[in-house]
């Protein structure tokens, strides 16, 4: 066990033959092919959705705060090593994220209805719309910065500070949107509506 836990990589490839072997051994595996997709799609989106939004959150309450109070010598392991692995899921995720939530959105029929605040998917709607932003800012604005913050492109000294800002500020920028944003998620999905 110790052998299958010590690599992240055989631990996920773990959980996920586990969930096959539970899906295999579920009555009426694919019996009928909606519902199935949509939990199959919205499944995948929580996954996702919990690596984006948790990595979001990692930096913002843990690794933002916490930098200043690094000793210097030891502020190069996070800048060369754990940040650009953690952008690296953070921006994937928030990838599948999207992904996962237009195909959910499209199984379950409403995609056009809630990007353009139709009757009764105003809520998810509003959701969707501030985790397109999110996802933008991640892939746009966050990540450019983040790699001239972190000496991943080269620029100029006097721009690493700079971009090192801009990319803190769009992060928070989206843990704000991420608290209204899981709200209406959530709400849609269990009944309240605008």
């Amino acid at each position: 066990m110790g052998k299958l836990l010590a690599s992240i990589q055989n631990t996920v490839i773990a959980g996920i033959t586990l969930t096959i072997l539970i899906l295999a051994f579920q009555s009426g595996w694919f019996a009928n092919y909606t519902a199935d997709m949509a939990f199959y799609a919205r499944y995948m989106h929580v996954l996702s959705g919990v690596m984006w939004i948790g990595l979001l959150w990692y930096f913002n309450f843990v690794q933002i705060p916490t930098m200043p109070t690094i000793p210097d010598e030891l502020k190069p392991a996070i800048g060369k090593h754990i940040a650009p692995a953690a952008l690296f899921w953070f921006r994937w995720g928030a990838m599948a994220t999207l992904i996962t939530g237009l195909w959910l959105a499209s199984v379950n029929g409403y995609i056009v209805e809630a990007l353009t605040f139709g009757e009764g998917t105003v809520l998810i709607g509003i959701g969707m719309w501030m985790a397109i932003i999110m996802w933008f800012n991640v892939w746009f604005i966050i990540w450019p910065s983040q790699k001239i913050a972190l000496g991943i492109v080269e620029a100029d000294a006097d721009a690493k500070p700079a971009a090192a800002r801009k990319a803190m500020l769009f992060s928070r920028t989206n843990t704000l949107l991420s608290i209204p944003m899981l709200f209406c998620m959530v709400g849609q999905q269990n009944g309240i509506a605008f």
